[in-house]
């Protein structure tokens, strides 16, 4: 039985707590917190909430720690310094930092002797490996990666720290074109702007200018100003009844050619539906956290990612198991 924290009770550890549910070989030992313990209601019965301070005291109950943390703040100091306690599994999805969050968290886990996966999820992860397929299996091709449709948390709370806005939910959008040009074959140079769209619902609060807000939202830089934007402004009512949930997905597609005269045109696309972004990446998360354990008794240690897991130690199934009924 594999003994599981979870660091973080928000959307993200919450779908650990229901991802650890279902599956028989795990259990959930304890939910860390830095907000007041009495304050984070969990699902699981008997299973205490704990101050974040006290984790070390666990050293000895708990095999991983599923970090459940933002990345834009939390994790770059979190990882590393619960690497140095514990086995540990985050979700860190800011692409261009991964190797410098990889390089400390790497140090402190191998100081420790502990295994620590970084980057688990769908993207990075899942999506991550399947352009690593398709990279080594048509060397001579390319890659797309279109996201949505689906809520962007990191866009929405950017909507949301604009003066005057209440609330927001920003969905992206592929462009169905674009898509259609990359399954025939085409190899088509996309822009930003050709390959997805935006749509923007705001709660506006009383009296705010909304023609400042529209322009504040288009004109961002690195989130909108690349893209065709379309901003809506909706009563809390609206957003609270159509748009509470976090859908997600998208797709990855390589297309390239085969042959001794590359006569051959071949596509692989993998494709993700999710009705829940969270409970999806923490569902990936906590097959990770299997990994590291089935990693850590063969002697590994160090920072691991999506890269360096064998697909069997995702699986709570034997080899032999696995041999006979998936191969």
């Amino acid at each position: 039985m594999i003994r599981i924290g979870i660091v973080g009770y928000g959307n993200l550890g919450r779908g650990v707590e229901c991802a650890i549910r279902q599956n028989p070989d795990m259990k959930l030992v304890a939910v860390f917190t830095r907000r007041n313990p009495a304050s984070v209601h969990i699902l699981t019965e008997h299973v205490p909430v704990v101050p974040m301070a006290d984790a070390a005291q666990w050293k000895d109950k708990i095999d991983v720690m599923i970090l459940c943390g933002g990345s834009a703040t939390d994790l770059p100091m979190m990882s590393p310094a619960i690497a140095k306690e514990f086995h540990v599994v985050d979700s860190f999805d800011t692409h261009a930092k991964i190797p410098e969050h990889f390089a400390a968290v790497d140090t402190a886990a191998k100081e420790s002797g502990h295994v620590a996966i970084i980057s688990s999820g769908w993207d990075p992860g899942l999506f991550s490996l399947d352009r690593l397929y398709g990279q080594a299996i048509l060397p001579q091709g390319k890659d797309y990666t279109f996201w949505g449709i689906g809520v962007s948390q990191g866009h929405s709370d950017a909507i949301r720290r604009i003066p005057g806005v209440l609330d927001a939910r920003q969905y992206t959008i592929p462009v169905p074109a674009a898509m259609d040009r990359v399954r025939c074959g085409e190899n088509p140079e996309l822009t930003a702007r050709e390959k997805h769209t935006r749509y923007c619902y705001v709660v506006a609060e009383e009296g705010a200018d909304k023609a400042a807000i529209e322009t504040a939202i288009k004109t961002m830089p690195h989130y909108f100003a690349d893209y065709d934007t379309t901003v809506e402004f909706i009563s809390m009512e609206t957003l609270e009844k159509n748009h509470k949930g976090m859908p997600h997905g998208g797709s990855v597609i390589r297309t390239g050619k085969t042959g001794w005269n590359e006569e051959c045109n071949q596509t692989m696309e993998f494709k993700l539906t999710l009705a829940s972004n969270p409970q999806f990446t923490a569902s990936v998360m906590t097959a990770c956290a299997r990994a590291a354990v089935k990693m850590h008794d063969r002697g590994i240690t160090g920072c691991q990612t999506i890269f360096d897991i064998p697909p069997l130690d995702l699986h709570s199934g034997s080899r032999e198991e696995l041999l006979a009924t998936l191969l």
